[in-house]
């Protein structure tokens, strides 16, 4: 009968030959060396992964190697830990791999674990009281300190009871992974398996799939659906975050996919290579990172070559921490959260890691005023959804975010999301601008402020207009037009803006020319009608008025906005009553005659076809007339 399992993966940690994978195997049953130059060499190169029984569920064991050459395997290997069994043989006590590993995994942000102290069976009981008390000297101001140290011999299996009730302890005080994120699975192998296809297996970070499911390979873009699931080595109906997994994907070569590639859902993660991070380096004298170092960074099953430019000052000493933004040799997949670590290229060696905040598009500039507090808070805010997503609409390139650039940006399913915006709404810390289009109170004070700056720098500029049109608003704001849109509905509905057909006003703004303008308008009015159907021409406006092209060109359009003239086609203007004659002259003749030959219109207005041809389009654009060839009819 299978044994229930849970998302829960421990891994081991220590220098080379301190016997992690014997120990392992003991606890198992499985040989985790699979390689045949591990077994040739004695030694393990890759990663291995062994169920594990422990208290009546299957949790996975992740085993590293220990050698200095494969720090980047147990880097990869580490990333998927829950918690960790430090293993320091009793016959060497801690060494330098044991230092470099504890390092690691204190950087990837592991907090949980115990010690076993293995090949007790080489040493006396004096030695091995000695080593044990070293390791606990060695462990002080670390995650381990107050945790167990169990010796064990993978060879007469002594202390083994002791060891296993640790670890079944430890498994008792471990909570799974939420299954709620967005499934991701940082590739750490994929082959071909005979009848199925290609395989990719690895620890997912995220999230959860099933059967069927759509799925995308990254960086390389490609689409497949997931045909079958393994979980220990078990058929399973879904993979879980935690879980040492196999998925077989269908059409995927395996031959085009390696270790550092990411398996994940469509429309939430992108290859970059910008990334802004929280920086800690570690306590040593002889550690320190200068603005424009090239390194090595490690993160999920990925290690690229990288340079760091440093957000606050251009040298970062041992034992600090502080913003920086990672440029990479080559696009990586991660997200907000991730842990990574970074590893100089001379001496080779582990000397820092820490928290990624967030994939952007272009170098940031750090002389930018509030960049760093902003990113500080945004780096607070990855410690509770909620308030990361608070902090993504506060942040939203165009001060508003959708609910899929919110989905993207933090990584959070659609059910999820929509669930913490409506708390966040409710709460009057997030603003619908509509139902799927979210602002930051903050940014809406901001924003509105602009916009009504704008407007009432309009009106100054053209007092005797109605209002600022739609279009011109959004140029000289810089907003993007379906945030301008939801904005301007929520500021006419509370008050803050009046819209005239189109032109929005101040509230308080009454149109009128001003100064001379008003005379000028005034004769221009009077030119018009008693124009009637012979308008004058700009240039007309301009030497009866005495005015220039521009000015006549602005008391026109307003005169427009006002519905006292009217322009049925290029620069040829009527007099809205001048207009309404015309359709009165056309409709009655219509009636009387069933329709209107084009040739008449001329005639019943007395005036010449340069007039009479464009007002007669006019009428067919705004609805009055149906044209059959060159024949009017009335529109129904």
């Amino acid at each position: 009968m299978p044994v229930p399992q849970i998302n829960i993966t421990l891994g081991t940690a220590g220098h080379i030959d301190h016997g992690k994978t014997a120990l392992v195997k003991l606890l198992t049953g499985c040989e985790t060396d699979r390689l045949k130059a591990e077994k040739e060499r004695g030694i393990s190169i890759d990663l291995g992964f062994a169920p594990c029984r422990i208290a009546g569920f299957e949790v996975g064991i992740v085993d590293v190697p220990g050698h200095e050459n494969f720090v980047r395997t147990m880097v990869a290997g580490a990333s998927g830990m829950d918690a960790v069994m430090l293993v320091v043989a009793a016959d060497d006590g801690v060494m330098p791999q044991t230092r470099e590993h504890m390092e690691i995994l204190t950087l990837l942000g592991i907090r949980h674990g115990f010690v076993a102290l293995t090949k007790i069976d080489r040493v006396d009981a004096q030695h091995r009281e000695m080593v044990q008390e070293d390791t606990r000297r060695f462990l002080r101001g670390t995650f381990l300190e107050n945790s167990p140290i169990c010796p064990i011999s993978s060879i007469t299996g002594e202390g083994f009871d002791e060891y296993f009730d640790a670890l079944a302890d430890l498994i008792s005080h471990l909570d799974p992974k939420p299954l709620d994120g967005v499934f991701r699975l940082p590739v750490d192998r994929a082959f071909s398996a005979r009848g199925y296809g290609t395989v990719v297996a690895g620890i997912p970070v995220s999230g959860s799939a099933r059967i069927d499911e759509e799925l995308v390979l990254l960086p390389e873009g490609l689409l497949s659906t997931i045909r079958q699931i393994e979980v220990y080595g078990q058929s399973s109906d879904v993979v879980k975050a935690g879980q040492c997994a196999a998925v077989n994907v269908r059409h995927w070569d395996a031959k085009k996919i390696r270790r550092g590639h990411v398996v994940t859902l469509p429309g939430y993660f992108t290859p970059q290579q910008w990334f802004v991070t929280r920086l800690t380096l570690l306590s040593d004298e002889q550690i320190a990172v200068k603005n424009g170092m090239q390194l090595k960074l490690h993160t999920g099953t990925s290690d690229v070559a990288a340079t760091v430019f440093l957000l606050e000052g251009d040298r970062m000493a041992s034992g600090e921490e502080k913003l920086a933004q990672f440029r990479t040799n080559a696009p990586l997949v991660a997200g907000p959260g991730d842990r990574f670590i970074i590893r100089s290229l001379s001496p080779v060696r582990t000397i820092g890691g820490g928290v990624i905040i967030e994939g952007v598009e272009h170098k940031l500039k750090r002389n930018r005023p509030g960049l760093v507090e902003d990113l500080r808070r945004r780096d607070r805010a990855m410690a509770d959804t909620r308030c990361f997503i608070e902090c993504a609409v506060r942040h939203a390139e165009l001060k508003a975010a959708s609910e899929a650039d919110l989905a993207a940006r933090t990584k959070t399913r659609p059910e999820k999301l929509r669930a913490i915006l409506a708390e966040l709404v409710a709460a009057g810390k997030v603003l619908a601008l509509s139902p799927s289009l979210f602002m930051h109170p903050d940014s809406e004070a901001e924003t509105t402020r602009h916009v009504l700056d704008v407007i009432n720098g309009f009106h100054r500029e053209t007092p005797a207009s109605l209002g600022i049109d739609l279009e011109e608003l959004r140029q000289r704001c810089g907003i993007d037009r379906i945030v301008l849109d939801g904005l301007l509905a929520r500021m006419k509905t509370d008050g803050r803006l009046r819209d005239h057909g189109g032109r929005w006003a101040a509230p308080d703004h009454t149109a009128a020319f001003q100064g001379e303008d008003a005379g000028h308008a005034e004769m221009i009015e009077e030119l018009f009608r008693n124009a009637a159907f012979q308008p004058p021409s700009t240039q007309d406006v301009c030497d009866r008025v005495g005015i220039q092209p521009a000015k006549a060109e602005k008391i026109l359009k307003t005169l427009r906005e006002h519905k006292r003239l009217v322009r049925v086609e290029g620069a040829i203007h009527f007099h809205q009553e001048a207009v309404d004659e015309a359709q009165r002259r056309m409709v009655e003749h219509i009636r009387r005659e069933g329709r209107l030959e084009s040739v008449q219109f001329k005639y019943l207005l007395d005036t010449s076809r340069k007039f009479a041809i464009p007002l007669l389009d006019y009428f067919d654009r705004v609805g009055v007339l149906r044209r059959e060839g060159n024949t009017r009819f009335l529109k129904q």
